[in-house]
């Protein structure tokens, strides 16, 4: 799933928790879910632990996961 509808479907004051979770501000994670900022591996990692899976390493980087996390490549 993609961050930013992950982003949509939660209750009111998710987004500012998970941006704490995160500790980034909520503005800095619209501009991840959004795209206009960059989403360091390490913190793909920290999303899809944060999210139970809904959001993937794999969606947030769907265009070079397979070249940082090669070991996803069976799953």
């Amino acid at each position: 799933m993609e961050l930013k509808i992950y982003i949509e479907g939660l209750e009111r004051g998710g987004a500012k928790q998970l941006a704490s979770q995160l500790s980034v501000s909520s503005s800095f994670l619209s501009q991840m879910a959004s795209g206009a900022a960059a989403i360091s591996p390490e913190r793909c990692v920290l999303i899809e632990s944060l999210t139970g899976g809904a959001v993937t390493r794999k969606d947030l980087k769907p265009s070079d996961w397979q070249k940082i996390w090669p070991e996803l490549q069976a799953t």
